[in-house]
């Protein structure tokens, strides 16, 4: 399937067209080339990037149309960059006459750009200097703003643009993180289909189908992208950009991000907020999909309840604010506003029991993706290490506090509450 191609817009038998607004995508060598061309119609440029990512990429974006760069924010490479509100206002403070963004990097530096543009009105570019995550073709920003991780509903960039010779080439564990970001699709597409029999959601066969198409696609490359293999890594990045405009398509993160990305999360909103280390985003998403499909064989062989099981209000509030501390009240205000902990989903289960076994058992066991991780050099067992055992624990009960999405992490608390795994 060609990707620009894909861009002009899908008539989906679904019975809605699936549109998105990106001009184009390159993954090709020697890609800064293309700027003159696409920089045609803009005098006032500003770039975004950090040390690192300038220094690998920089210097083409330079060569082609330096000219028209009026300024540059270059964050510090030596500290992870953190998407909140004072990486915005840094970036804000230098749009004045700005009518085009070009940023340098991966996932931080893409949500950065895109909220800003978004927020600004100003378009931008995205020149990616390692296929570590999906979000570079979506509409989302997910960003970090009061303490919260929240996806804002953004735009896409206005184009895309990769050199395979620059992927190949980044840190090893921003490909295992690419790598993760799509296997864990396995996770995210099994919750659609949850949401879809359990709460009436709408599900895309199409789209759901382009996305599951990537994972059969990149699933058997972990070997030769450890050895950085540079046909494996311009494929890797691709499909990392199909999947986001299947989330342009669907209107929102679904088809991509479920229970292992609210994981995902938890590990790096306490991370933050307890000041403590936590994985990239596509390996603890990987990671967790190994979780995710642990608890996915529990339910399917266990023998469902026919009470929902709930904390109490006071165990429930001294439980979050142990884990979330300072952000524990936005998860609860959050869940308030939804009225998840009123729903009374057992029913649902048990009328549809049969059929939800059925989509839970699809996807691989949790053995299994721990040995496709170990083809790419990740143990299981290095991330219990980091983390350790209560840690996970508090993440299968609470990281579902977090978002307003449905997932099999919410099964398992109505039918299992704080059991262990």
């Amino acid at each position: 399937m060609d990707m620009n191609e894909l861009l002009r817009g899908v008539d989906c038998a679904c019975g809605r067209r699936h549109t998105c607004a990106i001009g184009a995508v390159y993954v090709e060598k020697n890609v800064a080339a293309r700027l003159p061309g696409l920089c045609e119609n803009f005098s006032s440029i500003l770039v975004v990037a950090d040390e690192n990512t300038y220094g690998v990429s920089g210097a083409g974006v330079e060569k082609y149309v330096g000219s028209k760069i009026k300024d540059r924010v270059i964050f510090t490479g030596k500290a992870v960059l953190i998407p909140n509100e004072d990486a915005i206002e840094t970036v804000y403070a230098h749009m004045d006459g700005i009518d085009l963004i070009v940023g340098i990097g991966s996932g931080v530096i893409q949500d950065l750009c895109k909220y800003v543009s978004h927020t600004k009105g100003v378009p931008y570019y995205i020149v990616a200097t390692a296929p570590s995550m999906d979000g570079y073709a979506s509409s989302g920003a997910a960003m970090i703003t009061g303490g919260m991780k929240v996806t804002y509903s953004a735009k896409v960039p206005d184009a895309i643009l990769s050199d395979p010779d620059v992927l190949k080439d980044a840190p090893m564990d921003m490909i295992q993180a690419g790598y993760g970001d799509i296997i864990g699709k396995y996770s995210a597409l099994n919750d659609w289909k949850l949401g879809a029999a359990v709460n009436d959601e709408y599900l895309c066969p199409f789209i759901y189908d382009l996305t599951m198409d990537m994972v059969k696609k990149v699933l058997p490359m972990n070997e030769k992208l450890l050895a950085r293999d540079a046909e494996s890594v311009q494929l890797l990045m691709e499909a990392l950009v199909f999947v986001g405009i299947a989330m342009s398509f669907a209107g929102s993160s679904r088809p991509a991000s479920g229970s292992e990305h609210h994981l995902s999360h938890y590990f790096e909103i306490t991370g933050i907020v307890d000041g403590t280390d936590y994985l990239p985003h596509g390996i603890d998403v990987v990671f967790s999909t190994a979780i995710t499909s642990r608890i996915r064989e529990k339910l399917v062989n266990a023998q469902w309840p026919d009470k929902q099981f709930r904390q109490s209000d006071d165990e429930y509030k001294s439980e979050l604010g142990r884990t979330y501390k300072s952000v524990a009240q936005g998860c609860m205000d959050l869940q308030a506003k939804l009225g998840t902990y009123e729903q009374d989903r057992v029913s649902v289960y048990k009328a549809k029991e049969e059929e939800l076994k059925a989509i839970l058992a699809e996807v691989p066991t949790g053995e299994e993706i721990e040995k496709i991780l170990l083809g790419i050099g990740l143990d299981i067992q290095d991330f219990f290490k980091f983390y350790g055992d209560e840690k996970i624990r508090d993440a299968v009960r609470y990281a579902k506090d977090l978002k307003d999405r449905y997932s099999v992490l919410w099964m398992y608390y109505d039918m299992f509450g704080v059991e262990e795994l």
